[in-house]
């Protein structure tokens, strides 16, 4: 089982969505941000809280929330 010690769901902070550390950060405007900021560099001189670990959490932690079920794709 994975400890997740950085992410953190706080009702009165935005209204519980999983967030870093509790700050008003959610885990899914990291992940939304490694899109844009593919090199975590870049993307903690956006955001100069985040720390390594917090990224790396996000990304376990949206991983281990993903359904598996398998999803046909049409060929383009």
């Amino acid at each position: 089982m994975i400890r997740f010690d950085r992410i953190t769901s706080i009702p009165s902070v935005l209204n519980g969505q999983p967030t870093i550390r509790g700050m008003r950060l959610s885990v899914r405007r990291v992940i939304e941000a490694l899109a844009v900021y593919p090199d975590w560099n870049d993307l903690r001189r956006e955001y100069p809280d985040l720390e390594p670990e917090d990224i790396r959490q996000a990304l376990e932690f949206a991983a281990q929330n993903l359904d598996d079920s398998v999803e046909p794709l049409e060929a383009a």
